[in-house]
């Protein structure tokens, strides 16, 4: 890359953030990899914006509104790499156990029916995000280039993936020990 630090996104969509978290448990390891990559539009640095066109982007979490579908296309068109985080990402997880339900009876039973409701009434406004009809992995939306698996993935997974990347190889190349199901 010619002396130049590697670029990378990151960003959470309908998930926990726990993808984040694992990736910070890189440790001080981080303290090697920011000799060789800078953050943008990241939480890492707070940067709210691309300010750049990034190398990798790393997406955690799946498609569960307008929003979410949004964010992701922009990561798409403002990242060479993008690199699906976690089973939010890659097959809906979690958020996608609401799939089997219709999004109305969903807004019913959370805004006007539930046991706790009290207002009794479905948000209207146009600066909420329009839920989807179900909860899609990033591929689903977008062309995604890798997969980091797990829930969360290994900090280590990270680690490896990030220096195969920056080597120019293939995350084909993933050691299995660092894959893991918890």
């Amino acid at each position: 890359m010619n002396g130049r630090k590697w670029v990378v996104a990151t960003t959470s969509l309908a998930g926990c953030f726990g993808c984040h978290m694992s990736f910070l448990d890189i440790d001080e390891r981080i303290l090697d990899l920011v000799k060789v990559i800078e953050f943008n539009k990241s939480p890492f640095d707070d940067i709210k914006e691309f300010t750049q066109y990034c190398d990798i982007g790393l997406v955690e979490g799946g498609c569960c509104n307008s929003e979410n579908v949004r964010v992701l296309r922009e990561f798409r068109k403002n990242c060479k790499i993008l690199i699906s985080v976690g089973q939010c990402a890659i097959t809906g997880g979690l958020p996608a156990m609401r799939n089997g339900i219709p999004v109305k009876e969903l807004l019913e039973e959370s805004y006007s029916d539930g046991p706790t409701v009290a207002q009794r009434l479905i948000p209207n406004d146009e600066e909420i995000p329009m839920l989807l009809d179900r909860v899609y992995p990033c591929h689903e939306i977008v062309k995604v280039d890798g997969y980091l698996p797990g829930c969360p993935p290994r900090s280590d997974l990270f680690w490896e993936a990030l220096n195969l990347l920056m080597a120019g190889k293939s995350l084909d190349e993933l050691s299995i020990r660092n894959i893991k199901y918890d």
